[in-house]
């Protein structure tokens, strides 16, 4: 089943069930699909977003709850920074398994040992492998640090 048909599904049983949460978190989900359709519509033949484009707007709505729960505690706002955890749990249901640390370092093993890699020059090389191996898996941020100590 198709990434977009899943959360319109989510979004109609949450409508079921009554879940006004879970029902806020998956139309602001829809809501940032369709603000990216609209962004990318300048041409008329522009396709409408498939998974990979879908995936990368969850992540960054992760990331985003991420910061605000960190904001939140620092700020001393611990309602605020829960229902940021809950809305976090609601999108990494449509987000694949994140990889531990241990599944991070034999990828970027995997993807040095295939590129070739022998200094940090090759370090654009092997993320985009990364990235084509293991979107929406990873933190691409905190594993280019990773790949660099690797390297150097």
């Amino acid at each position: 089943m198709e990434l977009r048909d899943r959360i319109g599904q989510a979004l109609k049983q949450a409508m079921k069930d009554k879940d006004r949460n879970r029902l806020a978190t998956l139309r602001l989900i829809n809501a940032a699909i369709k603000d990216q359709e609209i962004a990318t519509r300048g041409s008329d033949d522009a396709p409408a977003l498939g998974d990979a484009e879908i995936r990368a707007i969850l992540a960054k709505m992760v990331k985003q709850r991420n910061e605000s729960v960190r904001a939140y505690e620092e700020g001393g706002r611990v309602d605020l920074a829960e229902r940021e955890r809950s809305e976090t749990a609601v999108i990494e249901e449509f987000l694949p398994r994140q990889l531990d640390k241990q599944e991070i370092d034999a990828a970027i093993d995997r993807a040095i040992s295939d590129v070739g890699a022998a200094s940090i020059r090759d370090m654009g090389k092997i993320m985009g492998k990364l990235k084509e191996r293991h979107a929406g898996q990873m933190d691409f941020g905190a594993v280019g640090a990773r790949v660099k100590s690797r390297l150097a």
